[in-house]
């Protein structure tokens, strides 16, 4: 078992803090800190109740996942700290989360919670605590090149969550390291049976963690009742084809929930008009972008300069693309490219930056 700290050959007398979610993949972190011989310490941030989030008496899976890091803990035999942030993520992710929808943007709250709670707040508890690195269960890679540190891929492209992770700044990468970065699931899944953690079958969360249900449009509705109210859904035109039953219920690229019949070919959401609460359909071919205006850009990738790969949702392929201050131009048109989404940029294996979608520039247009 042979964690990857990068700490230095021997790390007796050095001080790990670990993020531990209750998850199998931030348990193996603390298991392989513990077995360098450093000093091991789990912390957990305390940051919703699901029973509030759905509504429902006795669904409080994160008192669940904090009792499952505090066992993990303790069979490890390392301090176990759990920290109440839960007005913070309020304000900070769920509340920017229904913001983005009422806007009509395509919010990530992850990004938003790795870039605040996360790697922020996180971060002043390790220090305080005297941690010489805040280690993570994310699957990526921090590698040493030219004295300094870069954040790569995962190995595993299935596990990868390094578009989630654009807006870590160097002094951040400086403080963080991601073990599990080399590794394919199944072993890390191994290391924990080996280690006689109970987290080792547990399953891997689907959802956005304050919404298990996947009830989106639910929470969006509650917080922002605006989001509800009732609407038309036109044509490229502006051609009335229907209603819709709230703007909180569509994204852009979205085709089902439409319900609309009689056209000759399938509709998508193409933009949301939230002042006019009007949602506008057309063909898939309307979704064609072939740029974008990027806010917000950080950048960690040195000095890299011509081509690069643009990755504009999670589940994409990264592409060939350019970056020319802050605009984004494809190769090829892409398609369902929301603002509130990110865009993040490779130098082939190395994350080189990345930043939120603020407007996108029609393919058709730009021809």
């Amino acid at each position: 078992m042979d964690g990857e700290f990068q700490l230095g050959e021997t790390l007796r007398g050095r001080r790990i803090v670990v993020a531990m979610s209750g998850g199998v993949d931030s348990s193996v972190v603390a298991a392989l800190a513990k077995a360098t011989g450093a000093e091991t310490i789990g912390v957990t941030l305390q940051l919703y109740d699901h029973g509030a989030a759905v509504k429902r008496a006795g669904s409080c899976c994160a008192g669940q996942d904090i009792r499952d890091a505090r066992a993990v803990a303790d069979r490890l035999g390392i301090a176990h700290y759990v920290f109440d942030y839960e007005s913070r993520f309020r304000d900070d992710v769920i509340a920017d989360f229904a913001d983005e929808y009422a806007r009509g943007r395509t919010p990530i709250p992850c990004v938003r919670c790795n870039q605040g709670v996360k790697f922020t707040d996180l971060f002043g508890i390790a220090r305080e605590l005297g941690a010489d690195c805040l280690a993570t269960g994310h699957y990526v890679r921090r590698v040493m090149a030219n004295g300094g540190a870069q954040l790569h891929r995962a190995i595993d492209p299935a596990r990868d969550q390094s578009y989630f992770l654009f807006a870590t700044t160097q002094a951040q990468l400086d403080y963080l390291r991601f073990p599990l970065g080399g590794m394919p699931k199944a072993t890390v899944r191994a290391i924990a049976a080996q280690n006689g953690l109970t987290v080792a079958m547990k399953p891997d969360s689907q959802d956005i963690c304050f919404v298990p249900d996947g009830d989106y449009a639910g929470i969006v509705k509650r917080l922002r009742p605006e989001t509800a109210e009732a609407g038309e859904i036109v044509d490229m035109d502006g051609r009335v084809l229907g209603r819709h039953r709230g703007i909180a219920h569509f994204t852009v690229g979205q085709r089902r929930g439409l319900e609309i019949g009689g056209s000759p070919y399938p509709l998508y959401v193409v933009r949301l008009e939230p002042d006019a609460r009007r949602v506008v359909a057309g063909p898939r071919a309307a979704l064609a972008v072939a740029g974008a205006r990027i806010e917000d850009l950080n950048w960690i990738g040195g000095d890299h300069a011509g081509p690069l790969l643009a990755k504009v949702r999670s589940m994409a392929k990264p592409v060939p693309a350019w970056l020319d201050g802050d605009h984004v131009r494809f190769e090829l048109p892409e398609y369902g490219v929301s603002p509130g989404q990110a865009a993040v940029f490779y130098g082939g294996e190395r994350v080189l930056g990345g930043g939120w979608i603020a407007e996108t520039q029609a393919a058709v247009q730009a021809a």
